[in-house]
């Protein structure tokens, strides 16, 4: 099993959103302890060690740290911008 941690980022970035959105996006890094890379979840060529997971018209962005078992989730934004100024 691996721990989700998410970065002050996008903690901040998720608390802005409707509780709606929230929630299904929390169930889906939830679904991350189990298994990192569910089927649709793509690694960002760009992106040393990122992938992105879709919900809806959100992303969420994240890398996997393989050594601690930890999956860090680095941005949660719209589609639109998720790509811009990445980390």
């Amino acid at each position: 099993m691996y721990k989700v941690e998410l970065t002050k980022a996008a903690e901040k970035e998720l608390s802005k959103l409707s509780k709606d959105l929230q929630t299904r996006i929390a169930k889906a890094i939830d679904g991350l302890t189990a298994e990192p890379r569910p089927s649709g979840v793509k690694k960002l060529t760009d992106g040393e060690n990122l992938y992105r997971l879709r919900v809806g018209d959100y992303r969420v962005l994240y890398e996997i740290r393989e050594a601690t078992l930890v999956v860090l989730v680095v941005k949660v934004a719209d589609r639109k911008e998720v790509y811009r100024l990445l980390p």
